[in-house]
C-alpha cells in the first residue's frame, strides 16, 4: 500500500503562516504538520509515500518524497491535484492524506482495513471539536449520514444535527479499480473537474448509486485550515 500526500495549495486562510510557505509546513507541537503525517504513515506500515505539489514546491524538495507536481495549483482544486497522482493510483491501494491535517497513526491503521474500493474515515464525535474552532459549528459543519458503515449523504449545508452524524477527515482510501471508475468520470466532465472539492466529488459518486464505505475513529485529529484553527489549539493546550 502507498500513501499520497496533496499539499498544492496556498492556503491563504491561515495569513501570515502561508506567506512564506506551504500549509504543510506550519508548526504543530514543534514539528510541521507533513512531518506528523510521514511519521503516522509510517508507523502504520506504509513506507511509499509521494506528495502532489504546488505553491512553493521548492520548499518541499527536502523530505525527499516522489513528487507529482500541479502547475495550476493556482487555478484548480483538490480532485484536479488528485488526478496528478494517476500513475500509483491506477496501479495499488493508496491512503490519500490531505495536507492540512494531524491524525495519528492509529487512525492510518483503521483505514488500511477497509475492504471497499473507496473508504473514508469520519469522526462521530466532531462536535466539540468544531465547537473549539467555530463559534456557532453549524454554520461550517456539512451534512454526514451513513449506516453500518455506508455513506449515504455527505457535504451539504445545514442547520439540522441530526443530519450531521460525524465529519469528514481528509483521509481517503482507493483501490486501482475504486480509482479508474473515479478516473472514468472525471473524463466525462472535462474542464468541470478543474474546481471539484473532494466533499462533492463524494457527493456525486453517491449520486451516481456509487459505494463509500465509511470508517469511524476515536483517536485525536485536528484541521489546520484557517488562523482560527491554530489559534483554538493552541488555547485548549495552554
Amino acid at each position: 500500500m502507498k500513501a499520497v500526500i496533496l499539499a498544492a495549495g496556498r492556503g491563504s486562510r491561515m495569513g501570515d503562516l502561508t506567506e512564506e510557505r506551504p500549509k504543510c509546513l506550519v508548526e504543530f507541537r514543534g514539528k510541521s504538520l507533513i512531518e506528523w503525517q510521514l511519521s503516522a504513515l509510517r508507523q502504520a506500515g506504509i513506507e511509499e509515500i509521494c506528495i502532489v505539489t504546488g505553491y512553493k514546491r521548492e520548499l518541499l524538495s527536502s523530505l525527499s518524497l516522489v513528487e507529482f507536481h500541479n502547475p495550476r495549483w493556482f487555478e484548480t482544486n483538490m480532485v484536479f491535484s488528485l488526478a496528478q497522482a494517476h500513475e500509483w493510483l491506477a496501479s495499488d491501494e493508496c491512503v490519500i492524506s490531505y495536507s492540512d491535517i494531524f491524525y495519528t497513526k492509529d487512525s492510518i491503521e483503521r483505514l488500511k482495513t477497509a475492504k471497499s474500493d473507496l473508504a473514508i474515515t469520519y469522526d462521530p464525535n466532531w462536535f466539540d471539536l468544531w465547537s473549539r474552532r467555530f463559534e456557532n459549528p453549524l454554520d461550517d459543519a456539512e451534512s454526514f449520514l451513513q449506516k453500518n458503515g455506508k455513506l449515504i449523504e455527505i457535504g451539504k449545508k445545514t442547520k439540522n444535527l441530526e443530519e450531521v452524524q460525524g465529519q469528514y477527515m481528509g483521509l481517503l482510501k482507493f483501490t486501482p479499480e475504486g480509482w479508474l471508475n473515479i478516473k472514468s468520470y472525471l473524463e466525462e466532465i472535462s474542464l468541470e473537474m478543474d474546481m471539484l472539492d473532494m466533499t462533492s466529488l463524494l457527493s456525486t459518486i453517491l449520486d451516481r448509486k456509487g459505494f463509500v464505505q465509511t470508517i469511524e475513529i476515536s483517536e485525536e485529529w485536528h484541521e489546520f485550515d484557517s488562523l482560527n484553527d491554530v489559534k483554538s489549539v493552541r488555547e485548549k493546550e495552554s
